[in-house]
């Protein structure tokens, strides 16, 4: 949808163009047809606007500048990673500056002595894993997309596969250097285990999506690297068998690091869509677990329980996938089910809600039940240890009008729905422009108006990332 946003914001002119050549350079500046499309959206790309400008920046100082500038004129800022959200969290709904830091890339500092890495917000998350593994160490959250940069994972508190057993981005940000809407420096936190010092504004900020201030600086906690992993891939005759089957799973103590749910329609997608064939695709659904430990009877005595439980619960076998070439296969169909779904369709939007974890089975229910109360496809996959569902709604043909009622009335329903199960609107991808109403309508007055009045303290004038979360 186009946005035509009005509030008293200065548009920019030639003046404040010539700030920010003047500081950054002609080279790291653009404007109107210079401005690559990409930063007009993010992934899902639902939502579309431009910046006034886009700006690259290399250094904290640099950021700092701009703010200040930006605060003294009544300019909207926009901070930018990879662009790889599904909510618009990214998108300039209000124009003005777009500060686009991936070209703050740089690993400041590995601290093996207090486990913690140094980086800044454009290191990609993907860098950040293969750099502690070669330093025989191991940074746990693991969100799908491993192109997106640690300052947009940290932005949305990003969950991923291996929350079930390791918690989310919050649960490794020991501490930040965050540039405030008004130009000034502070750091929350640091590299200390313990902190009892006031209010944590490092937690607040994550998860803030952008609207709070710009992280400049992360300090990350590490992780010994585990020695072995292995995965089973587990078929059911039905998804409600697989479902059912994760609670016991929990029970156990033999945790998995992942516990994911699939269905056919999603596997043969994404055999489509990578052009090689899964291990199996005969069953209609699938859990897929990974275990991981420093010694193989470790993890042999885990994952042989765990099988047990399933086989006892109904699941047709259970494929070991203990070599890399194994693990490749199963888990590359996995991390490609969002683009896999994508590249069926004309154009979708995601449902990234998240239910207890014995009400998943009910909510997947009532996902398929609402394609033929609807009559639109739906294709859901997930985090099942942790009861984030990834719900996604194809337009397929439907013309735009169709596609727009249609696609009102199935969120209007699943938050809905979500609500009843004791669930919130959002897992792990955040509330951006896009799920905004739904997080109003979960809350209520007295809740959005203390979220509101926090960002106010950090942001009095609204210029960073204004139109997002609790506006």
């Amino acid at each position: 949808m186009e946005l035509t946003y009005t509030k008293q914001y200065k548009k920019l002119d030639d003046k404040d163009i010539k700030f920010l050549k003047d500081l950054l350079g002609e080279d790291r500046v653009f404007t109107g047809k210079d401005i690559n499309d990409d930063f007009s959206h993010d992934e899902l790309g639902g939502v579309s606007k431009y910046p006034d400008a886009v700006v690259n920046v290399l250094t904290t100082e640099e950021v700092s500048k701009i703010m200040a500038y930006a605060y003294e004129n009544t300019i909207p800022v926009v901070g930018r990673g990879s662009g790889t959200g599904l909510v618009g969290s990214s998108v300039p709904v209000e124009g003005g500056i777009m500060i686009n830091l991936t070209q703050m890339n740089k690993i400041v500092e590995l601290d093996e002595e207090n486990l913690t890495l140094t980086v800044e917000p454009g290191v990609l998350l993907m860098e950040i894993a293969k750099f502690v593994e070669d330093h025989d160490l191991f940074y746990p959250p693991d969100p799908g997309e491993k192109s997106a940069t640690i300052g947009g994972n940290i932005s949305t508190n990003a969950g991923g596969m291996r929350a079930v057993k390791y918690g989310v981005t919050r649960d490794y940000v020991r501490g930040l250097e965050v540039v405030l809407p008004n130009g000034k420096v502070i750091e929350a936190g640091g590299k200390v285990v313990k902190n009892s010092s006031g209010y944590s504004i490092k937690d607040i900020i994550c998860g803030s999506e952008g609207t709070l201030g710009i992280i400049t600086k992360a300090i990350l906690k590490l992780l010994p690297l585990p020695k072995k992993a292995i995965s089973l891939l587990v078929p059911f005759p039905n998804l409600e068998k697989a479902i059912n089957t994760v609670p016991k799973i929990i029970k156990s103590k033999s945790i998995p690091t992942a516990i994911e749910f699939m269905q056919r329609e999603v596997i043969l997608a994404a055999e489509e869509f990578l052009g090689k064939k899964f291990p199996d695709n005969s069953s209609d659904a699938y859990l897929l677990l990974t275990f991981d430990g420093n010694s193989k009877e470790q993890i042999e005595s885990d994952y042989e329980k765990v099988a047990d439980i399933c086989l006892e619960e109904g699941a047709l076998d259970v494929y070991i996938s203990d070599t890399d070439e194994r693990k490749e296969a199963v888990w590359s169909a996995r991390g490609a089910f969002l683009e896999a779904v994508k590249a069926t369709t004309t154009e979708m939007d995601e449902c990234d809600v998240v239910v207890p974890r014995n009400k998943v089975a009910e909510f997947v229910k009532f996902t398929n039940d609402a394609q033929k109360q609807f009559n639109i496809r739906i294709r859901s996959f997930g985090h099942a240890g942790d009861g984030n569902l990834h719900v996604y709604i194809l337009r397929d043909d439907l013309s735009k009008a169709e596609w727009d009622k249609k696609l009102s009335d199935v969120f209007d329903a699943m938050y809905k729905k979500s609500q009843e199960l004791d669930g919130l609107v959002s897992g792990e991808h955040g509330i951006g422009y896009a799920k905004r109403k739904y997080l109003f309508r979960q809350y209520g007055n007295d809740y959005m108006q203390l979220m509101k009045n926090i960002k106010l303290a950090f942001d009095p004038k609204n210029i960073l990332n204004p139109g997002k979360v609790c506006e």
